[in-house]
């Protein structure tokens, strides 16, 4: 029987480098549109939520007729707000979704979703893709990870892994041969979400600042799905002003 998906976006009024950011106008509509409708064109997803502690979102999001709930407002991160929204559906897959990413696309949730259902090993999937630049390969700002031969994740870091030990320099590095970019993109099984989120933050996680490494600290597995999707999050004002011409560039209409 094909288990049931709900799909869940967090969305924060509070952002230290672009306050507001999901009301943002994008082509005449909020960025937290945007995102809500382009996750309704995924076909895994048996119901969408948007997660918000801010009455201005949830206000938003009604009006614009999608389904929202009001979280509490000391969540450490996305999963625990995810977590707390899920605890209210009879599901058996959660999916967070970045509601800073105005361009995701529907199929890479359905990817990340069938990976999975088809992997029983494996507590989360998520999204990964070739790495090209050595620009990313060294940013922080960059999750890095490396995979077994059956798409388990081994390690996840913000340092350039595996590291080309006969490089001479960054320069010689070959990003794409064995490097993978993190996309953060997560399905839990619901059962799995309720006990990562009280497990205690661990010191890789602490160190490296990915969440992600909790999981795997804890002696379960995250299988990949190597996709060529690149997801574009809006983060700072200039990446506003990217998203609002590429909506341009692609059409979009208010």
């Amino acid at each position: 029987m094909k288990p049931t998906t709900l799909g869940v976006i967090p969305a924060r009024y509070a952002s230290s480098r672009l306050p507001g950011k999901p009301l943002m106008d994008i082509a005449g509509k909020p960025m937290i549109q945007h995102v809500y409708e382009r996750t309704q064109k995924a076909k895994t997803l048996d119901q969408i939520v948007v997660a918000t502690d801010d009455v201005r979102i949830a206000e938003a999001v009604t009006a614009f007729g999608g389904q929202t709930m009001m979280t509490r407002s000391d969540h450490p991160s996305g999963s625990d707000r995810v977590a707390e929204v899920a605890d209210q559906f009879d599901c058996d897959l959660v999916v967070n979704i970045q509601g800073d990413e105005p361009f995701i696309a529907p199929q890479a949730i359905d990817t990340a979703v069938q990976k999975l259902i088809a992997s029983p090993q494996a507590v989360v999937s998520t999204l990964v893709s070739r790495l090209y630049d050595n620009k990313s390969l060294y940013s922080r700002n960059t999750a890095k990870v490396v995979l077994s031969n059956d798409d388990f994740a081994l390690y996840f870091s913000r340092a350039p892994i595996p590291f080309d030990r006969d490089a001479m320099d960054e320069t010689h590095l070959q990003p794409g041969r064995a490097h993978l970019q993190h996309i953060g993109l997560y399905v839990f099984r619901k059962s799995f979400l309720k006990k990562f989120v009280n497990l205690p933050v661990c010191d890789l996680e602490q160190l490296e600042k990915l969440e992600q490494l909790r999981v795997l600290k804890n002696g379960y597995r995250i299988v990949c799905a190597v996709v060529d999707y690149h997801s574009f999050c809006v983060d700072t004002p200039d990446d506003l002003e990217k998203a609002r011409t590429l909506a341009k560039e692609l059409s979009v209409v208010g």
